[in-house]
């Protein structure tokens, strides 16, 4: 497993990757989280970055299992996740298996759930990744994604998201990450008794209505929601100051909740 450790004493804050994408998805909001007295780690998940690219299990239950090992690696815990898209689940797994390791969750666009496919959208998928174009494909649909702000350095991260997926084994990865169904994590929703907060982009186009998936997923978590006006599905890339600071106010909040859990930052208002 591939990670960055920022170091220090603050409260351990752990970034976990969507699917198909690098560590370097939370670029922006680490200097926020680190300003905060955070010490903030951010991974590449199974497959990808890099991480090797050969594994058994490319589910989020597996990334959530890769998320605590280095919790522990680190003996940094307990930590507060961050998870988008699929990796969401990943989050809810590591907190349902490590509950003593984790304080809370962010979920970030997160899809825990298998998402209803139009005829049309399973055609566009099957042809977008029949062919020698199947890179393009996918880091079209990636930038598509972004549908309020491009970071300055947007062009520079999908080449190098594109330069990773030509590595060896990395395509097959994404090709089985997306075959797989989400019910696992569904399952366990209604049991989930960490700390969240979800966080939706009011114009993610992976939902036909982001307001009301969110406002299901926090009914389900018992979850504080933010949404993020014109924002698609990396909220915190493109609103990252306003992320940043609704993140740091949820974690202050869970330090008051688990006070014995390290030594606590100056959190800003």
């Amino acid at each position: 497993m591939a990670f960055d450790d920022t170091g220090g004493a603050g409260p351990i804050v752990l970034g976990i990757p969507g699917m198909g994408d690098l560590r370097s998805e939370y670029r922006h909001l680490k200097p926020i989280l680190q300003q905060a007295g955070m010490r903030v780690v951010t991974m590449d998940v199974r497959g990808f970055g890099e991480t090797s690219s050969q594994w058994d299990d490319y589910s989020a239950r597996a990334v959530g299992r890769d998320a605590v090992a280095i919790i522990r690696h680190l003996d940094a815990g307990p930590a507060f996740i961050l998870g988008n898209s699929f990796a969401a689940g990943a989050a809810l797994w590591a907190a349902k298996e490590a509950p003593n390791l984790v304080n809370g969750v962010v979920l970030l666009g997160p899809i825990v759930r298998d998402l209803p496919l139009s005829t049309v959208q399973k055609l566009a998928l099957t042809i977008g990744f029949a062919g020698p174009w199947r890179i393009w494909f996918w880091t079209t649909y990636w930038a598509s994604l972004f549908t309020k702000l491009r970071a300055p350095d947007h062009t520079e991260v999908k080449r190098a998201i594109a330069r990773n997926l030509k590595e060896p084994g990395r395509m097959d990865a994404l090709l089985k990450m997306l075959s797989l169904s989400k019910a696992d994590t569904a399952a366990i929703l209604d049991d989930s008794a960490v700390p969240a907060l979800v966080v939706m982009g009011t114009n993610d186009p992976d939902f036909s209505d982001p307001g009301a998936e969110a406002e299901m997923l926090a009914a389900q978590l018992n979850a504080e929601t933010m949404m993020v006006e014109g924002a698609g599905h990396y909220p915190h890339v493109e609103m990252a100051d306003a992320v940043g600071r609704r993140i740091v106010a949820f974690i202050g909040a869970g330090r008051s909740r688990h006070p014995t859990s390290g030594a606590a930052p100056a959190y800003p208002r």
